[in-house]
């Protein structure tokens, strides 16, 4: 008896997995489309590069000066965001903060654009995890991210081993969005 209820059981879901099968599957009538929208949560530098090309594509056909209006970071291994910002029209690469109140220059950045940290006045102390540190103050007449600049920006020389420069708020706030999604900043 018991060996008639497994055989019938089995039968049971049998006939039900076929059926579910047939009912899943799309019809002649049914039209499967595809989006052209790339998802953030799956974005990788391929998908990354093509809408940082259609961005900037759509900035020039919108007849803008072919500077995008907005730019996509991809994020890096290690988890954070970078971006390639030209400062006072130097390359300089920074880790995107937005926990920082204020864009932060290793003092050796401050240098190779041009800053002569020691003639600047202290404007304050950061806390950092080697201790507190004394902040030199200075206003960037240029920062830019792949064509979106503000000007005019405070910034602070950090005279301590951060290893790389933060992109904060004085530069973040001044954008109209800043998000994330996925794998990708969009700054606007």
């Amino acid at each position: 008896m018991l060996g008639r209820f497994l055989g019938l059981a089995a039968v049971i879901a049998a006939v039900s997995v076929g059926l579910a099968g047939i009912a899943s599957r799309p019809s002649s009538d049914d039209v499967v489309e595809t989006s052209n929208v790339l998802s953030g949560n799956h974005d990788n530098w391929t998908t990354h590069k093509v809408r940082k090309d259609r961005a900037l594509a759509a900035a020039q056909a919108n007849g803008g000066s072919g500077r995008p209006s907005e730019v996509l970071l991809a994020r890096a291994s290690d988890s954070h965001f970078y971006a390639d910002t030209e400062i006072d029209g130097r390359n300089i690469r920074m880790l995107v903060d937005s926990g920082a109140s204020i864009v932060a220059l290793t003092r050796s950045d401050a240098e190779a654009i041009g800053i002569n940290v020691d003639d600047l006045p202290v404007g304050g102390s950061a806390n950092t995890a080697g201790g507190v540190v004394p902040m030199r103050m200075v206003t960037l007449d240029s920062v830019e991210v792949e064509g979106i600049e503000v000007r005019g920006v405070q910034a602070a020389v950090i005279d301590a081993d951060m290893g790389v420069s933060l992109l904060g708020q004085s530069f973040l706030s001044k954008l109209a969005a800043v998000n994330v999604e996925g794998d990708t900043m969009t700054l606007r």
